[in-house]
């Protein structure tokens, strides 16, 4: 099975749900992606149909935004 992914950009929205996506999923089942430290995954985020962060893009392609913490647009 692909792992899930998670994007997000470091903000404190962010990262309280990074820490509840990883206890609710095992580390070994999703992937989680800082946009902040790497620019160039955005293109791919944005082509995943995230519009913003935090989200999860999950394995079947379907992306759950949770909360906002930023928009694609700002991180671009």
């Amino acid at each position: 099975m692909a792992k899930a992914i998670f994007y997000h950009a470091g903000c404190s929205v962010c990262v309280s749900a990074e820490q509840d996506i990883l206890n609710l999923i095992p580390e070994n089942q999703v992937e989680v992606i800082h946009l902040g430290e790497d620019k160039a995954k955005v293109k791919e985020a944005e082509a995943a149909g995230v519009q913003s962060v935090p989200a999860l893009v999950l394995s079947n392609g379907n992306v759950l935004h949770i909360n906002f913490g930023a928009s694609i647009e700002d991180l671009k």
